[in-house]
């Protein structure tokens, strides 16, 4: 059963690392009415407001009917689940509600992967921008059981990236069959 509550949290936590806060508020802007467009209410929730109060957050979740994880680094975005204890949350949630949405794009729907290997030749792991979190998260969310490439043969400039864990995600594909074979 899919809930009737449009209430969305925005999570664009996948830019803390920015510099350039006018392109990043300009880029939020866009994203928020492009989802007021199609109806929902959006309210910004940033995780960095829930370090070391993951109480106050489960609270918070239970408000939205949809979440919406914007793109940007997933590694950074990671560090903000874990450190927020957003990603526990995550999993306990999608094993509990049914009615709750869970949307993005780019790294914010990678981060639902098993593991987030293979997305740094994408993106930079070397971010370390929370105090709290000083070391690289590999493990995703686990909500999917497969691998997300963004942006894979677009007509963005570092799509040649792409290209590159794709070949890196078939490796790893080819030695794990040949290791179930062996088996």
């Amino acid at each position: 059963m899919i809930s009737q509550n449009n209430k969305t949290a925005y999570i664009s936590n996948t830019l803390d690392f920015s510099n350039d806060l006018k392109r990043r508020r300009q880029s939020e802007k866009s994203d928020i009415e492009q989802l007021v467009a199609v109806g929902l209410d959006v309210e910004k929730l940033d995780l960095r407001d829930y370090f070391t109060k993951s109480g106050k957050l489960v609270e918070k979740i239970d408000e939205f009917g949809v979440i919406w994880v914007k793109g940007g680094n997933v590694f950074v975005l990671r560090q903000a689940m874990k450190t927020s204890g957003y990603d526990k949350l995550l999993q306990k949630v999608a094993n509990e509600r049914n009615d709750l949405l869970y949307g993005g794009y780019s790294v914010g729907v990678c981060v639902l992967t098993p593991s987030l290997r293979g997305i740094d030749l994408m993106d930079d792991i070397t971010i370390f921008q929370y105090p709290e979190q000083q070391e690289v998260v590999w493990d995703g969310l686990n909500l999917i059981n497969y691998s997300i490439v963004p942006h894979y043969k677009s007509d963005l400039e570092a799509t040649h990236l792409t290209d590159k864990t794709v070949a890196q995600y078939e490796r790893d594909c080819t030695i794990l069959k040949l290791y179930e074979m062996g088996k």
